[in-house]
């Protein structure tokens, strides 16, 4: 990757996007770029935490396992997300797995070079916070939809979620969630049984809830499907 493709990747990050040319640029000489196949582990849970990424091409799961060997995604990464969060305040180890689920081309930044960096630029950790604080709010939404609501509207609240980050708008008020995620994934992703989210799945495609076209994509109204959490 050259100084122009990092620069515009790294601007899209919340961290970095109000930065200027010259406030950005100390960063950009830190980075370092590697590409990555499909199946690839960038870390496993409880590796030394060394570095943080960004995504420029491809995606990335996080999950956890527990001590059965369950998966228990956490969250899928596009390009432009930024992980682990926590990295640059922690001496800690990896939190989670790391795998690459499309080809990937990533940027990363060594923690111990970013730490002095921010030591001489205290503007860009509260910039920071910032971000810490929208992914706790997060992780807050998700932990209330677990206790509060049943698995129909678990699963209905992480379709909308789903739709929010990576949905497209069609006319008409649909939108189109293009499925890469198999049921599985999606029962990882809430701690429910592939069965179950097939089960519901079907449920609402019998409503009228959502549709699906020729190639697997949801089609739904966010209205509507909201309307059956209330």
């Amino acid at each position: 990757m050259n100084s122009k493709s990092i620069q515009d990747l790294l601007q899209k990050v919340p961290l970095f996007k109000d930065l200027t040319i010259d406030e950005i640029n100390p960063i950009i000489e830190l980075a370092q770029s590697r590409r990555y196949r499909r199946g690839t582990h960038i870390f496993m849970q409880g590796d030394p935490l060394s570095n943080v990424y960004f995504i420029h091409i491809g995606k990335v799961k996080i999950y956890k396992t527990d001590f059965h060997g369950k998966e228990q995604i956490v969250n899928v990464l596009q390009p432009g997300n930024m992980f682990p969060h926590q990295g640059f305040f922690r001496q800690d180890k990896c939190p989670a797995h790391a795998e690459v689920t499309e080809d990937a081309t990533l940027l990363y930044i060594p923690i111990h070079l970013f730490e002095n960096f921010l030591m001489n630029n205290p503007a860009i950790c509260v910039k920071l916070f910032k971000v810490l604080g929208d992914l706790i709010v997060d992780l807050q939404k998700r932990l209330e939809e677990q206790i509060l609501h049943n698995t129909y509207e678990q699963i209905i609240m992480l379709l909308l979620r789903l739709t929010e980050n990576y949905g497209e708008k069609l006319e008409d008020d649909t939108f189109k969630l293009s499925m890469n995620f198999s049921n599985r994934e999606l029962a990882n992703m809430i701690g429910s049984s592939r069965e179950t989210v097939s089960r519901t799945l079907t449920q609402l495609k019998k409503e009228k809830l959502i549709s699906t076209n020729k190639k697997g994509d949801i089609l739904l109204n966010r209205e509507v499907l909201e309307k059956e959490l209330f």
